[in-house]
């Protein structure tokens, strides 16, 4: 039953994914570009979606539990970390550079682009040698 609520729950993130044009790129940028040819469309997604996570994230509070399994997954963290703040800047610096972020990227390989293949494929490899060198102990290293 969870992998079928999650195929569902993945299934609407991408169709609201493209739908809203978050899949194309060149949406994406003149999103970003705030001294150019702003397109501020995106920003009504995303309150779109902050205002459905904030409904959910306020039905649960009182719960014990969730239908489909034995915990909620919810944040530790009260405040802001290094990690996450590094991580953050990375995945803003990737965002702006390309017009993508995973999961509109994932959506827009049903595109064929090559370019967004190549995209998938960087990202995937991102992950790969973010496993075997994880950001906290380069961070460590750094300090």
């Amino acid at each position: 039953m969870q992998i079928f609520i999650a195929f569902l729950a993945g299934l609407l993130m991408s169709v609201g994914i493209a739908v809203s044009k978050m899949i194309d790129p060149a949406k994406v940028l003149a999103f970003l570009d705030l001294s150019g040819n702003w397109d501020p469309s995106l920003a009504l997604v995303m309150a779109g979606a902050l205002a459905v996570y904030s409904i959910g994230f306020w039905l649960i509070r009182h719960k014990p539990a969730p239908v489909v399994a034995e915990k909620f997954q919810l944040p530790l963290l009260s405040k802001p970390d290094k990690p996450l703040l590094i991580g953050a800047v990375i995945f803003g610096l990737g965002w702006g550079l390309v017009g993508y972020c995973p999961g509109p990227a994932i959506s827009a390989l049903s595109a064929g682009s090559v370019g967004t293949l190549g995209f998938v494929l960087a990202m995937i490899a991102g992950w790969y040698l973010a496993r075997r060198w994880p950001l906290t102990k380069i961070i460590s290293r750094l300090s």
